[in-house]
């Protein structure tokens, strides 16, 4: 019976290290198209693919940050990824899918326009996994974007990150179509 409480304690310790893992930012697995989660119960999300079909104020980009009444029309034109402010991620991953390197980029691009502004990257989780695993994944789903927006040629300076892990959901509910609302990173602008 020790063994296998040991087998357990390395197996979950090896998992928590892997969401913890700091990716180097000239990843390229960030960038490139097979962004397949990591296979542990990985689920659809059934169309939240750019952030755009969830309906309701404050739930896909009106964040309502200090910086966010600052911001132009651009960010309120819904054909215009800039007013996708919210990332979504399979269950148990933080590499970003396909569908949201587009807004990446466009967020991208407007920072480097607009060396001035300051943005946080709020990592989130749904409420499966321990308080410190969500905080950990929430952290490296942040990382995950922040990674991408370097390359890009985003400055450190422009970037921060916090993860609120599973403590501030945009949905309430025990099922998977509200988890999937819950797995994400939001971009808030702070202005300038």
């Amino acid at each position: 019976m020790k063994l296998n409480n040991t087998v357990l304690v390395l197996a979950m310790s090896a998992l928590l290290l892997t969401a913890c893992a700091d990716t180097e930012d000239k990843d390229p697995s960030l960038l490139d198209g097979n962004q397949a989660g990591t296979g542990i119960g990985d689920a659809s999300t059934n169309g939240l693919n750019n952030g755009s079909e969830i309906g309701g104020s404050n739930m896909y980009g009106s964040n309502s940050g200090d910086g966010a009444s600052s911001l132009g029309p651009e960010f309120s034109d819904p054909s215009n990824p800039l007013s996708k402010r919210t990332i979504y991620f399979m269950l148990d991953s933080s590499q970003v899918q396909q569908d949201f390197v587009a807004v990446i980029a466009a967020h991208s691009t407007y920072l480097l326009a607009n060396p001035s502004q300051h943005i946080t990257l709020e990592g989130h989780g749904d409420e499966r996994g321990s308080r410190e695993y969500n905080i950990a994944l929430g952290e490296q789903r942040a990382k995950s974007v922040a990674s991408m927006m370097k390359i890009q040629g985003v400055s450190d300076s422009q970037i921060s990150i916090v993860s609120y892990g599973e403590e501030k959901p945009a949905a309430f509910g025990n099922d998977e179509s509200a988890w999937e609302l819950n797995r994400r990173v939001e971009i808030d602008y702070q202005g300038k």
